[in-house]
């Protein structure tokens, strides 16, 4: 009885202390604000959420682009290595002025746009130099409906005027004149090589990216024409024929 009588003293003790009393001396288990801080968890795992699918989206967007150049500079389509020499780090085209055969001046970006194959020598173009103009002309067209996408490409790089007996065949060329130092500032041989004894490959974004080793023969260039199907094969979900704002 003892014990009761206690008991009810506690209680009723407890029950007349003020409320601003028992306000400075609450219970300690008791927890505040489980509300707001699911709210904030789940805030931030909507903020992560949105994160994760703007990047997704970001992907899907590039990985046309992506994808060509991982399948054709790491997967290496077919299992073997590129005749060409791949060039690392790649070198964009200068913003320099060019010539056409024409007189007319016009910037060597205007260029790009279109795979391009490039040989350079000086306008007398002897021997080594036609022999190249006339692979190029022939690698272009064994390319068959894919030749539209790559143009062959001679650059002058001296002020001689070119034969006459070339002017049929480089109706389908794109000939300009360039100053040679600034050239050389952009494309460049292999050791104990010099510029004109090699064909270099040019990205539509105006990147060079690949050279050929010299001497170029017909038996290079069927190996040659391997790395230009490979090229344009891996490219072939961004790359157009034609260069933009332009008839093709």
């Amino acid at each position: 009885m003892s014990g009761s009588k206690s008991s009810d003293a506690s209680f009723a003790h407890a029950a007349s202390v003020p409320p601003e009393v028992a306000a400075e001396h609450p219970l300690g288990l008791t927890i505040h604000n489980l509300p707001e801080a699911g709210q904030a968890m789940d805030v931030a795992q909507r903020t992560r959420h949105g994160r994760w699918k703007m990047l997704g989206v970001l992907l899907i967007c590039a990985a046309p682009v992506v994808a060509s150049y991982l399948t054709y500079y790491v997967i290496r389509p077919e299992g073997r290595r590129s005749h060409g020499e791949l060039i690392e780090p790649q070198r964009a085209m200068p913003s320099i002025a060019a010539t056409t055969l024409e007189g007319q001046s016009v910037p060597l970006t205007d260029l790009q746009g279109q795979w391009l194959l490039v040989s350079v020598s000086g306008g007398d173009c002897q021997a080594d130099c036609q022999k190249h103009l006339y692979l190029q002309r022939q690698l272009r067209e064994s390319l068959g409906r894919e030749k539209d996408r790559m143009d062959w490409v001679w650059l002058i790089n001296d002020n001689q005027q070119p034969p006459a007996t070339l002017a049929p065949a480089l109706q389908q060329a794109q000939v300009r004149r360039v100053d040679a130092a600034a050239l050389a500032q952009w494309l460049a041989p292999a050791p104990g090589h010099s510029l004109a004894d090699h064909i270099y490959v040019v990205d539509p974004m105006g990147h060079w990216m690949m050279r050929f080793p010299a001497p170029m023969d017909a038996a290079g260039a069927a190996k040659a024409k391997k790395d230009l199907e490979r090229l344009l094969r891996a490219s072939a979900s961004w790359d157009q024929p034609g260069r933009p704002g332009k008839p093709s």
